[in-house]
């Protein structure tokens, strides 16, 4: 026979209660890092470097906003079947030239430029496809000194 107290099965003791404890956080730490590692590999990097020198730069921007603006010109972006971006314009001059840069807002970091050619009424068309998927879109217009510029999600 034992000495002593026989131990009763099925007990919680001190020893259970601390791997819980660990192992509860030990979960919590784990989906925190991955979570920061999502988090950090979606970001592509700051809006801007200087946010001082960015906010001398404000009224500036404005003004050019509403310069473009004053321009009367209207911008609506589209994708063709083909993965052309077409732009159909109103009221832009004859002979604007057409660039735009692209980042992918989210995921993988991609970025990519693109050149337009002139069409019919208004519309030009890229010269080379855009890969499928969601896009961020600056797109410039210049016409002799006038320039329109302007975001949208493609």
């Amino acid at each position: 026979m034992m000495a002593g107290k026989p131990r009763r099965t099925g007990e919680f003791t001190g020893r259970h209660m601390a791997l819980v404890l660990v192992g509860g956080f030990a979960i919590v730490a784990a989906v925190n890092f991955y979570m920061a590692s999502l988090a950090v590999g979606g970001f592509h990097g700051v809006v801007v470097e200087n946010s001082y020198v960015a906010s001398q730069k404000f009224n500036t921007w404005l003004a050019e906003a509403e310069k473009a603006r004053a321009l009367g010109w209207e911008v609506r972006p589209g994708r063709g079947e083909d993965g052309h971006v077409i732009i159909e314009t109103a009221n832009v001059p004859a002979g604007a030239r057409v660039e735009a840069e692209l980042r992918r807002p989210l995921g993988e970091k991609q970025f990519d430029s693109l050149v337009f050619d002139p069409g019919r009424d208004g519309r030009y068309r890229s010269r080379a496809p855009l890969d499928a998927g969601r896009w961020l879109m600056r797109l410039t217009i210049t016409a002799g000194d006038d320039v329109w510029t302007g975001e949208s999600e493609l």
